[in-house]
């Protein structure tokens, strides 16, 4: 028996995967909910008969992945690799980046679990690139090797968000200056950036809101026809796109560009007619190049389960 666990900053997400390959008893964790990883699925297996307890395991977290010591981002949990894996009586334990794992497991993923955006077609044996807004933003890329594939990991949702309109320049500054002079593509386009996002478009309309809001609260006014959530979201999208094809054109994805995260995947109509996928292809002398691309959100709603798979053998 086998323990797989996608571990984001707000919810984890447990399974464990029998002998035969079948997944079995998934649970979703908030993560509030638990001083640190190492209770949260002591809990889970708790709640497994003993004859469950699994040997291995597989995590993906929503870190970087630089050592022993893994440190989250987003929200206040650390652990060692070496303490956890003694602490769950496992005999192997893997943990890699969660969009390292979705990345691992784009191969996978067929019509029934995408969406298409746009036009393009995937190019056999080319690099495949994911990235997705959440509570952070991951990015993840599989490139082709001599014999095989391999995972570009990094920290790329923070890395510089760049502008493309004037109104967007000013919405850059806006957050630059809330945040120590920098602005990362994570400061909009994650869960907590749309709030940014729409503070800031606010802001410079002249107007603050008279309380704190959070993104359900402002993703229900867009619903409502609230003309200031409205702009906010078709520029989350924009700048997704932007995003994308610098993603596409930095690692030479011409096999697609996959969404993942939570949130575009429950918005799929909006970001569908939005601008994303102009704003993928408007990349200059480039254009072409990026129209031949393939762009996607993954619907599945536990993708790194499909890496994870992968690096357990479970295939």
């Amino acid at each position: 028996m086998d323990l797989m666990a996608d571990i984001g900053a707000t919810n984890t997400r447990c399974a464990l995967v029998d002998d035969k390959g079948e997944e079995l008893a998934a649970e979703v964790f908030h993560n509030a909910d638990f001083s640190g990883l190492t209770s949260l699925l002591k809990s889970y297996l708790e709640h497994r008969r003993a004859t469950d307890r699994p040997r291995r395991a597989a995590l993906a977290v929503a870190a970087p992945i630089l050592g022993d010591e893994v440190r989250m981002l987003n929200i206040d949990w650390h652990f060692s690799q070496a303490e956890l894996k003694t602490d769950l009586g496992l005999a192997q334990l893997t943990v890699c980046n969660d969009f390292a794992a979705i990345a691992w497991g784009l191969p996978y993923f067929g019509p029934s679990d995408l969406r298409t955006i746009g036009r393009g077609q995937r190019v056999a044996g080319a690099a495949l690139a994911t990235l997705g807004p959440g509570s952070g933003l991951g990015v993840g890329a599989l490139m082709p090797t001599g014999d095989g594939w391999a995972v570009m990991t990094g920290e790329g949702g923070h890395s510089t968000l760049p502008a493309t309109t004037r109104e967007e320049a000013d919405v850059i500054a806006q957050i630059r200056d809330r945040y120590d002079g920098h602005c990362s593509a994570e400061r909009v386009l994650s869960g907590p950036g749309f709030v940014n996002l729409y503070v800031a478009l606010a802001e410079l309309g002249g107007r603050r809101p008279s309380k704190p809001l959070t993104p359900a609260e402002i993703t229900a006014l867009a619903e409502k026809g609230d003309p200031l959530a409205l702009k906010a979201e078709a520029m989350f999208f924009a700048f997704l796109g932007t995003v994308a094809g610098d993603l596409a054109l930095t690692t030479g994805a011409r096999g697609g560009v996959f969404i993942a995260g939570g949130i575009v995947p429950r918005f799929l109509d909006p970001f569908a007619k939005s601008e994303f996928r102009a704003r993928f292809e408007a990349k200059g002398r480039y254009e072409s190049y990026l129209a031949a691309i393939p762009t996607h959100v993954i619907t599945d709603p536990l993708p790194a389960f499909r890496g994870l798979r992968h690096l357990l053998g479970c295939r």
